[in-house]
This record gives structure tokens, C-alpha cells and sequence, in this order.
């Protein structure tokens, strides 16, 4: 019997150095992901801005009338700085919140219109709750509460970057700057 695995061992021995040595090779040659950092491009062409005739605080409150139009509530309104917010409920569980940053600044052709939206993910979760009763001498004793609470979760953030978003929104303004 042991001549038999003596020979089994011989055979499988060159798979067995060859699989350990391609892990090794792998594992050495094999790079980090990239961070998001590393992939961001800075370019020119860019689908976030919008130019219009106006003076910076004009062209603001345009764009304050299109979110109002839409049903964003203003959390924070500045001359040249407006910020809304608008709530979804995709599924019975999950929210989303829709914020949407316009920054208005001078230009050559009167005013450019920088806009940002963030979209952020929440989840409705479930916890329950339990009370304790400790007595001297005899330890104590923790039982489940009966009701639970719900609380949202927020899940995720990520900055909308979708060209046709922005053209959307843009074009709204543009039917409103007359």
C-alpha cells in the first residue's frame, strides 16, 4: 500500500508544484483595484453647466423656479447658491432623496449655471427592543418588547453623472430664462 502512494505522490507532485506556483505568481503579480480617484478624468466637455444671458443672481432664481416647478422643496437658497430636495418611494422599503446643487457664477456670456445632484439610497429596517428587570440577589431577567421599530438606513450616496439628467434639467431652465 505504501508503494502505491509513493507512486501517487510522484506523479501528482509536478501539478501539485505547478498549481502552487501560479497561485504565487498570482497573487504577486496582481495589482490593487484601482480608487475612484485614480479614474477621474477632468475633462473639458462636461455636461454640468449651463449658460445663460442673465446676470449670476438671475439666472439663479431661474433655476430655484425650476426646482420649485418640479416639486424640489429649497433647503437652502443663496443668491448665487441653490440647493433642493425631492423624495421618492421606489418600493415599500426603500427611499430615495434626489438633491440637486445650482451654483451660479459670472461669465463672459452673462451667467453659467454649475449644476450637481446627489441621489442617496435609504432602506427601511426593523429592530426590536427588549427590557430588562434586575433584582438584588436574584440575577436579572431580559425579555423581548413587543413592538419594533422602524428606522431608515441610508444605504449609499452617489453623484449623478448621467449627461441626460443634466440636459433635462437644463432644458427646463432654458423654457423659463426665456
Amino acid at each position: 500500500m505504501k508503494y502505491v502512494s509513493r507512486a501517487m505522490f510522484r506523479c501528482c507532485r509536478p501539478i501539485v508544484f505547478t498549481l502552487l506556483g501560479g497561485l504565487v505568481v498570482g497573487a504577486c503579480g496582481s495589482s490593487p483595484p484601482l480608487r475612484v480617484y485614480q479614474t477621474e478624468t477632468f475633462s473639458s466637455e462636461t455636461p454640468f453647466q449651463y449658460y445663460s444671458s442673465r446676470e449670476p443672481a438671475g439666472a439663479c432664481e431661474i433655476g430655484k423656479r425650476a426646482l420649485l416647478s418640479q416639486g424640489y422643496q429649497i433647503e437652502s437658497a443663496q443668491p448665487l447658491s441653490i440647493r433642493g430636495e425631492k423624495y421618492f418611494q421606489p418600493g415599500p422599503d426603500h427611499a430615495t432623496k434626489l438633491s440637486i446643487t445650482l451654483v451660479c457664477l459670472p461669465s463672459s456670456l452673462g451667467a453659467v449655471i454649475y449644476a450637481n445632484a446627489l441621489e442617496t439610497q435609504y432602506e427601511l429596517k426593523s429592530r426590536g427592543s427588549s427590557a430588562g428587570v434586575s433584582v438584588a440577589g436574584m440575577g436579572s431577567l431580559s425579555l423581548p418588547w413587543a413592538t419594533d421599530k422602524d428606522t431608515l438606513v441610508k444605504t449609499g450616496d452617489v453623484t449623478i453623472t448621467a449627461p441626460e439628467f443634466y440636459q433635462r434639467l437644463f432644458e427646463l431652465i432654458r423654457t423659463l430664462d426665456g
